[in-house]
């Protein structure tokens, strides 16, 4: 009875937790550090629970990126498609090829990393936002961009995306910036276009694998689609810098509770 209510307890974490996810990558981002752990919670292995929540938040990303496919650099996706294909079904292999005591131990410090990429990534963001008006003001053009430096750039950030991914897309932003793209908005599509290719064919390669959990991933995208609409409705009335803030705040207290239990 006592493992019956535990386990019912841990499956309502999950709904709410997924609900929760959805209303974050919809208002700021940092959705996987409520929504992984719940996975974990529920008793799902650490690298099938990452592999099913790749999938349950996938959906979130692409309608991301069908809002932002005006703001597309056509001339860049090859290079931008073939760094995420080839880095995404990489990463993902290798995800799957590691020892979930291995993973389990790695948790923490993944944890940790996405947190702490996503609260350096709001200075940053500010100074591309600045020099994306600089550049209207002074009406320059993204230069062209040599293909094998930034696939060479973009690689292996598509490559951690694919094997764990939080904070990967403010990598994704820096990297591109660092290129030579100066347009805030053509920077947050290209953004979304590596990530949604990225985790695609990390979806792929963990279906192919038989890693993903179904009955969980599906009530997670479910709740998580719920919370995005939400979140989306009410993003605006919102400070970026205490969503942001309470993020990181989450990314961070998961980490120091998983330091903690691997202790």
């Amino acid at each position: 009875m006592l493992s019956a209510l535990t386990m019912n307890w841990h499956y309502l974490w999950l709904v709410a937790a997924s609900f929760i996810a959805g209303v974050m990558n919809a208002m700021a981002g940092g959705g996987s550090f409520v929504a992984f752990p719940a996975m974990l919670g529920v008793g799902v292995p650490p690298i099938q629970a990452n592999a099913t929540n790749t999938v349950a938040l996938w959906p979130g990303q692409l309608t991301s990126l069908a809002a932002l496919r005006g703001d597309v650099r056509r001339d860049l996706m090859p290079v931008v498609a073939l760094a995420s294909i080839t880095g995404g079904i990489a990463g993902a292999m290798v995800l799957l090829h590691t020892k979930q005591v291995t993973f389990m131990h790695l948790i923490p410090w993944l944890l940790l990393t996405g947190a702490v990429l996503f609260g350096i990534s709001g200075p940053v963001s500010k100074w591309l936002r600045n020099r994306s008006k600089k550049s209207e003001l002074e009406h320059h053009h993204d230069a062209r961009i040599s293909p094998i430096p930034l696939f060479l750039g973009l690689l292996p950030i598509c490559f951690y995306v694919g094997y764990f991914g939080a904070g990967g897309g403010f990598l994704i932003m820096t990297v591109l910036a660092l290129f030579g793209i100066e347009e805030m908005h053509t920077l947050n599509a290209m953004k979304v276009v590596a990530a949604c290719l990225s985790n695609l064919c990390a979806i792929f390669t963990f279906i192919a694998k038989g890693a993903i959990l179904w009955h969980y991933c599906l009530v997670a995208m479910v709740f998580a689609a719920a919370g995005g609409y939400i979140g989306a409705r009410y993003t605006r009335r919102m400070n970026p810098a205490v969503l942001r803030a309470v993020v990181v705040v989450i990314g961070v207290a998961m980490a120091v509770y998983f330091f903690w239990k691997e202790a």
